[in-house]
């Protein structure tokens, strides 16, 4: 079967996500796991020591500055589930608007990304590239800034790492998470129409979770 932009679409629509087995081989397959990740955008945890790192406010967050670089960079390791397939979908995904990364860089380059597809009030994490220390990090933060003033209502990290859980990410059932999808499906989220804010003071104070 070959899998269009449309056709993706409508699998995260239903609550599935497409994976290849490596770099090299060319067939997808579709994973609708029986416990699904999602970071709850009420629940970030962003510690002290990130929340430092952030105040010395000496990089810049943006956009789709780079889109494929960013995707390209998630796919450059020596285990990846991004196939040349998966590449080619996501940039034509991000030419129709629905998929974006949110990078962090400095005077010296990338410090850390995220990247995702957009759909109703949901965002799909696919995956985040960590070049630097605490790099994924701060984009990670800003990302849930951004989301939440945006008025999404679900991010999706479709596994959970301890990476992730040291930040707040949670496990809920496939059908907990089905719930939370056709809710967030039926709103508007406004990724692009809504400014990202760059402030690192402005993203740690409107954080609740600082600890």
């Amino acid at each position: 079967m070959t899998i269009t932009p449309e056709l993706l679409l409508r699998g995260y629509s239903v609550g599935v996500f497409p994976m290849a087995e490596q770099q090299d081989d060319p067939e997808l397959f579709w994973v609708d796991p029986r416990r699904r990740g999602i970071l709850p955008l009420d629940g970030f945890h962003l510690s002290r020591s990130l929340a430092r790192r952030m105040r010395r406010a000496d990089y810049r967050a943006a956009i789709d500055t780079d889109f494929p670089g960013v995707v390209q960079a998630c796919a450059d390791r020596p285990e990846t589930w991004i196939n040349q397939t998966l590449f080619d979908l996501y940039m034509q995904l991000n030419a129709m608007g629905r998929a974006h990364s949110l990078e962090i860089r400095d005077d010296d380059g990338l410090l850390g990304a995220v990247f995702g597809v957009t759909i109703g009030a949901a965002f799909f994490g696919e995956s985040m590239v960590s070049p630097r220390r605490d790099g994924s990090k701060i984009a990670l933060a800003h990302l849930v800034d951004h989301l939440k003033r945006a008025g999404f209502q679900l991010f999706d990290t479709q596994f959970i790492t301890p990476h992730l859980a040291r930040l707040g990410a949670v496990e809920i059932s496939r059908a907990a998470y089905r719930r939370q999808l056709e809710q967030a499906l039926q709103h508007p989220g406004r990724f692009m129409e809504t400014p990202l804010e760059t402030d690192p003071y402005s993203v740690i104070q409107r954080n609740t979770h600082t600890s």
